[in-house]
């Protein structure tokens, strides 16, 4: 291997190396509020409920519990499909009680169900305030006292449920001439569809604006990493835009707003928070609508709206608008049905793809494809990857090819050294003139590593992001795929009667598992393919690299660890035969009898 081709490993090693170490050591600080200076807000733009303390020593306390007597005394509406189950208040008429039945959160039999929504002043401590609410904003100088607000308590038909068969017709009458309704629909999995109509009775033309919002207090305490976008994620009119929640709470005060960034779509579009594996969004059915992210510092709520235009309802006529609420597990299938199926436009996007989506989507729905033929998750992967070490062979093989003519040189690039001396322009000279006397390319193995790596990257992502991850099992003590390795060498792998160490403890990651010591190993056996370089930089540097990926890959989920090892095995064995193929056999078992020999000392100097 020539120096060229030493060097652009290194640096695609050592690259790799820093994205990983600086992913685990130092992730992303959870958001902090923003220093700003709130602005008032107009009297018809909509507000989110919310508990508001007090500047008072204890308010904040009173107000909780005042929140938690009005949940209590309000009637629910239990929400049950094959996918969900909870419930929404009639207080306000939120959506505010949601858990997936398909997603616990640990692999425990009596393990809580994944909690979506929760509600202000809810009795479950680990939930943090979030739900979505419906309203209308008063318009043209109508008194906001006639349209429901947040405190506003609907009626309901008795025994209300909502099911996919059975939607629910909420009512509320301001006794001035207004009857406001609120149908709810829920599909088979994760789709809301909200429609509000309003009946004008009274002698005079009334002006208003339907609004959708979803609002969270504070985010939920967990390591994000960059690699995967969490926060805001809208679409305008096509346009995708995703905002860190660190980022929210930056955002600039905007007149009449708060700390706000406020799009116009003119066509479609839809809002809304996005975790790791769970989104909650809404979706204007109708063209035209406001999108508005914004944060409260004095409350840390985040928020998303949309805003639709304002409506004119004559005397003794009526109007309705239609919101689709998506609160659910981003499951793919699901999510392109609603785009495909529903109609609600680039909704697939709402995964987070990354830079090079146009790899990332056909692989992921190889490994969906993959996942259900084969019907296990870490088989999916393995496959996946043969697939792709396939796909790339052509490239693969060229380098190798030029690692092995650059082999058969390697004697006389030797000799050329030696006769140069510290002549460095004669030795370049001289390399070149070899070069194309025997017609090799020194660039020639480079090229093909180069090209591999968005397709690295793109693997990588697929890996990282898709739910099917989530408490998918594969073989053995492998339970969770998005989980790191539950083995652990510090007990002898379940021989010894200790429990292993917690995830963030300090001994945690010296708490290496089965696939974190195979990594490592595949690593260094690939590794051996190649004498140790001559520079004793670069040999440190290769002979570390193994060990310290295994450390720091350690606390990776399951899944992407089982991947690698199975690129690094698959690698080792097409570079093993092509460049046997070709004559230059990689001298394996003398590279690592080698690198456990004692190094010769240099010579005493004489007196």
């Amino acid at each position: 291997m020539d120096n060229q081709n030493k060097n652009l490993i290194i640096a695609t090693a050592l690259s790799a190396l820093v994205l990983i170490g600086w992913t685990y050591l130092f992730p992303p600080e959870q958001p902090l509020p923003a220093d700003s200076t709130p602005v008032s807000t107009e009297v018809a733009t909509p507000v989110a409920p919310a508990v508001t303390p007090d500047a008072a020593p204890g308010a904040a306390l009173t107000a909780e519990a005042t929140a938690q007597a009005e949940l209590a005394a309000t009637p629910r509406i239990e929400i049950d499909n094959p996918a969900l189950t909870g419930s929404l208040s009639l207080l306000g008429g939120r959506i505010d009680d949601l858990s997936l039945k398909n997603y616990k959160e640990t692999l425990d039999a009596d393990s809580p169900l994944v909690r979506l929504l929760a509600p202000v002043g809810g009795t479950d401590l680990n939930a943090t305030p979030y739900y979505a609410v419906y309203g209308w904003a008063p318009a043209g100088g109508l008194d906001p006292a006639l349209v429901p607000g947040p405190k506003t308590v609907w009626t309901a038909p008795a025994g209300a449920k909502l099911t996919p068969t059975t939607p629910v017709t909420l009512s509320w009458d301001n006794g001035a001439g207004l009857v406001f309704h609120r149908e709810i629909a829920l599909d088979e999995d994760y789709l809301f569809t909200v429609t509000q109509s309003v009946e004008n009775n009274t002698g005079a033309t009334v002006r208003l604006a339907p609004y959708g919002i979803i609002a969270r207090h504070s985010i939920p305490e967990s390591k994000r990493v960059y690699v995967l976008h969490e926060g805001a994620v809208r679409m305008t009119d096509g346009k995708l835009e995703e905002i860190k929640y660190k980022d929210i709470t930056k955002l600039d005060p905007v007149e009449g707003e708060g700390q706000a960034k406020v799009l116009a779509a003119s066509e479609s579009g839809w809002t809304g928070f996005t975790d790791k594996y769970w989104m909650t969004t809404l979706a204007p059915i109708s063209g035209a609508f406001t999108s508005v992210v914004k944060y409260t510092e004095a409350l840390d709520l985040y928020q998303t709206e949309t805003r639709q235009p304002v409506i004119e309802v004559a005397p003794g006529a009526s109007a309705s608008s239609a919101t689709r609420l998506f609160a659910g597990a981003k499951e793919w299938e699901a999510i392109q049905h609603y785009q495909n199926d529903v109609g609600i436009a680039g909704f697939v996007d709402s995964i987070d793809w990354g830079w090079f989506y146009f790899l990332t989507k056909p692989m992921f729905r190889l490994l969906h494809w993959l996942h259900g033929f084969i019907g296990n998750m870490g088989w999916a992967i393995i496959g996946l990857t043969v697939i792709i070490k396939l796909l790339v062979f052509p490239l693969a093989r060229k380098s190798y090819i030029s690692m092995a003519k650059m082999k058969e040189l390697q004697p006389e690039m030797e000799k050329l050294k030696e006769a140069a001396g510290d002549d460095r322009m004669k030795v370049q000279q001289g390399m070149m003139e070899l070069y194309k006397k025997n017609k090799v390319n020194p660039a020639a193995g480079c090229l093909p590593v180069l090209l591999q790596i968005p397709i690295f990257f793109s693997l990588y992502k697929v890996i990282y992001v898709t739910i099917e991850l989530y408490h998918a099992p594969w073989i053995g003590w492998i339970k969770d795929l998005s989980a790191p390795d539950p083995s652990s060498i510090l007990n002898l792998f379940g021989l010894l009667p200790y429990a292993t160490p917690e995830p963030g403890s300090m001994l945690f990651m010296f708490s290496l598992g089965v696939l974190p010591i195979l990594l490592g190993i595949s690593m260094w056996f690939q590794q051996k393919l190649n004498p140790a370089p001559t520079d004793p930089s670069q040999a440190m540097i290769f002979a570390w690299m193994p060990w310290v990926f295994m450390f720091m890959l350690g606390s990776f989920a399951s899944g992407l660890v089982l991947y690698w090892i199975a690129n690094n095995t698959i690698t080792f064995i097409q570079q093993y035969t092509i460049m046997s193929m070709h004559g230059k056999r990689p001298e394996l078992f003398e590279n690592i009898r080698s690198s456990f020999k004692k190094k010769p000392q240099a010579d005493a100097p004489k007196k």
